[in-house]
């Protein structure tokens, strides 16, 4: 799994000037479990992280051991089923604060979901134990509609070494999900047709392969018929 940015990891950036995938979740539909009270309910909405403006971000309120929340989430509805690739998280940062700011990001997860919940979803990446770069981009080959983060601070849990149990403020500047923005289709410019067999018109974004197959059809492919004896 090939994470962090282009000023990190020069190979990252090597490999996303070939893979021309597209931003699906650019104005997209975002919702979060609680943001933090502004008298400006666009300081903190949801909605700042698909925006495409690193200045403006969502607030979730404080979750930790001396908080009432324990738990917190922000998902993206990208509004149909897409084949996707990669995530890449701006994460806010503070001048001077930036330990800080990676210690309440830490251990987050990501979550590829077909109805917006968690149970059920598959887990695309789960951060840790090191602490995150505020900047990270991590691939993430699954298919669905809608993509959650999720972080927890829970009691009676020994957590890494640089995590902040106390006061963890989430704010996400920019959640940028890539893939194909047309159904069914893969490769690096996403000009191939998943086979027709797979279930959903979904498939592995660079190889083709299904996730799953339609009703009597087997193989990575699902090009193997299934024999009934009756």
């Amino acid at each position: 799994m090939i994470y962090n940015n282009c000023n990190s990891y020069l190979i990252f950036c090597v490999l996303s000037s070939v893979f021309t995938y597209d931003d699906l979740s650019y104005n997209k539909t975002a919702s979060q479990s609680r943001r933090v009270a502004w008298p400006f309910s666009d300081v903190s909405n949801a909605k700042n992280a698909v925006d495409r403006n690193a200045l403006s971000c969502t607030k979730a309120q404080y979750i930790g051991l001396n908080s009432p929340d324990k738990t917190l989430w922000w998902k993206v509805n990208l509004g149909g089923v897409y084949n996707i690739y990669s995530v890449n998280i701006i994460f806010k940062n503070y001048k001077g604060y930036e330990s800080r700011q990676r210690g309440r990001f830490a251990g987050f997860s990501l979550y590829v979901s077909s109805t917006g919940y968690i149970p059920g979803s598959t887990l695309c990446y789960k951060d840790g134990p090191e602490l995150p770069p505020l900047n990270l981009t991590t691939t993430c080959i699954e298919s669905g509609r809608y993509v959650i983060f999720y972080n927890e601070r829970l009691k009676d849990i020994i957590y890494p070494e640089g995590y902040k149990t106390l006061n963890v403020s989430t704010e996400l500047c920019e959640f940028i999900v890539k893939g194909c923005s047309s159904p069914g289709v893969y490769g690096n410019n996403c000009d191939k047709r998943c086979p027709n067999n797979c279930k959903d018109s979904t498939c592995h974004i660079q190889n083709g392969t299904c996730f799953a197959c339609k009703s009597r059809w087997t193989g990575e492919f699902c090009n193997r018929g299934i024999i009934l004896f009756i």
